[in-house]
């Protein structure tokens, strides 16, 4: 029997779950906490993990396990509750695109799905993260599927970047913006054939976002194409383009330095 105040373990599968989760409260923190602090360990550690293929392999299962186990989990779930439905339950969403492009990327390592997970990946996630469009709190399931993926596509670029270095382009810029107008189109389509609201190209999502923000449909989707374009510039110039340019700098002046002491 339950102790009082215990949450009985089949109720965190209910879909009729009695509370809703609330944005910025202590498990929305804490999740955005775990996720930071998994980014920091990551970091600190990419030169051992760079230089020892074991790790690498323990980090690529769990990163790939972190994503594909709780997707998988979540498919089983609207089957057995019955509550699948072809205008809400298919894997069409941007991060559900980017989820499986972080699974190909890590299985594959294929160069021209890189910027997609980096660019993309960390855009629509870091979003999802601070602003979940989410009905079910901590301890449900639901909570845990979706913060355990979106952490993990996000995870999956820094891994691939910090530990695997491998590096966006100018024109990979291009190619993201590309795949997504393409993604956007296709959804689009199965939107108007279902009546779905995929991607959110129909009408913004019932709990606040950052839509909230740039308009009526559909000028929020010309809103948020600029945004994207303007963010991918900026995590571009910023993590990689700034820093080069420091690099070949510092390299150019060293030896002037070097000469000049000698000199002295």
């Amino acid at each position: 029997m339950p102790t009082k105040g215990a949450i009985p373990i089949e109720s965190l599968f209910d879909p009729d779950y009695p509370q809703r989760f609330a944005a910025f409260a202590a498990d929305h923190w804490s999740a955005i906490a775990a996720l930071c602090l998994s980014a920091l360990l990551l970091y600190w550690f990419r030169n051992r993990l760079a230089g020892s293929d074991r790790a690498q392999s323990i980090v690529k299962w769990t990163l790939l396990t972190a994503l594909l186990l709780p997707e998988a989990a979540l498919h089983i779930w609207y089957g057995v509750k019955g509550v699948w439905n072809p205008a809400t339950s298919l894997p069409l969403e941007l991060c559900s695109l980017t989820l499986f492009l972080s699974a190909a990327l890590l299985i594959t390592g294929a160069d021209k799905l890189y910027p997609l997970v980096y660019f993309a990946g960390i855009g629509g996630a870091m979003q999802a993260i601070l602003t979940p469009s989410l009905d079910y709190p901590f301890p449900h399931f639901r909570f845990f599927h979706f913060f355990i993926i979106h952490s993990a596509i996000i995870l999956t670029a820094l891994y691939m970047t910090w530990v695997r270095k491998y590096r966006p382009t100018w024109r990979s810029i291009g190619w993201t913006m590309l795949f997504l107008n393409g993604a956007a189109l296709a959804v689009g389509l199965i939107n108007m054939a279902l009546g779905s609201n995929y991607m959110f190209l129909m009408r913004k999502p019932e709990t606040s976002s950052l839509l909230d923000l740039l308009g009526p449909h559909p000028y929020y989707i010309l809103a948020e194409e600029l945004i994207a374009l303007m963010l991918f510039v900026v995590m571009y110039a910023l993590f990689f383009a700034l820093p080069s340019r420091v690099a070949r700098y510092r390299k150019r002046a060293a030896p002037k330095a070097g000469s000049s002491s000698s000199i002295d």
